[in-house]
Order: C-alpha cells, then structure tokens, then sequence
C-alpha cells in the first residue's frame, strides 16, 4: 500500500489508509481537523468544506485518492492568514456567529468567493454561501459579514 502525500494547511503529509478513505474522516480523525464537520454525509450542508486546490469542496464526498499532490485547507490553517482575519472581525462585529456549527464552511465559501470575485453584490455572496446551510441565523447577519470584509478587507482579495 502506497502513502498518498498532500500538502494540509501547508504541511505536507502523508496518509497511509485507504484511498477510499473519506476525506472528512480522515481529516477529523487522523490530523484533528475538527473545524470540518460531518453534517450530512451527502455534500447538501457544507459543514464539511474545505478549500482543495483553492476550491470549495466538500470533503465528505472525497476519497483520499483524489487528494493525492493537493494542497487542502481547513479553518485551522485558514484561521492563521491576514484574510481571515478580516472575515472573523465581520463575523463578530455583526453578530453573524450563533452556535458556530456552520461557521467554519461559510467562512471558507466567503474565501472562495472573494479570491474569486473581491467586490461582489448582495446577490453574488448569497449565490457563493448558497451550498452552506445554518439552521440558526437566518443567513442575513452572514451575508452582511461577507459584505463588510470585502469592503474592509484593504485589498486583500
């Protein structure tokens, strides 16, 4: 059985289960990835997203094989960069966090956005956050946060 080497949060790594292995599995279990969450196991909540390649993907729906030579990012490595901080400063200042649950994968479906698109409209961040689901916000004080660092974010997308 052959390792399957990615790079994870910048580190690389080596994994030497299975390539059918889950993704979400793997990086709970084995790194301790615990900011991605298993919500439904069938890629409709985005609690399990994760950024594979600079794209929003959600990890319960990939196999280990598929990451092999990738570089994939949980909140605990986006947590420690300048963009993330200016997400997390929204987020707080409008009151756009309740219980947390979703949180990681909205913020990593804002980066995707805006490395993307920096300045998009109301409708474009609610079209990019659209595959995260929260059961407890309402979604507005979210999109309201996402809007607020892309204008405050001094260029950083």
């Amino acid at each position: 059985m052959s390792e399957i080497r990615f790079i994870l949060n910048g580190k690389e790594v080596a994994y030497g289960g299975s390539a059918t292995d889950r993704l979400l599995d793997v990086l709970r279990n084995e790194y301790r990835c615990t900011s991605v969450k298993c919500g439904c196991k069938e890629g409709e909540c985005g609690a399990c997203s994760v950024l594979i390649d600079g794209t929003l993907i959600n990890s319960c729906c990939v196999a280990m094989g598929a990451v092999e030579g990738a570089s994939v990012v949980t909140m605990e490595g986006y947590r420690e960069t300048k963009r993330f901080a200016a997400l997390d400063k929204a987020f707080g200042e409008l009151s756009a966090v309740q219980c947390g649950f979703c949180i990681p994968g909205m913020v990593l479906a804002a980066e995707a956005l805006l490395s993307k698109n920096p300045h998009p409209s109301e409708d474009e961040i609610r079209e990019g956050l659209s595959g995260n689901l929260c059961r407890c916000t309402g979604y507005n004080a979210i999109v309201n946060a996402v809007n607020n660092a892309a204008k405050e974010g001094n260029g950083l997308w």
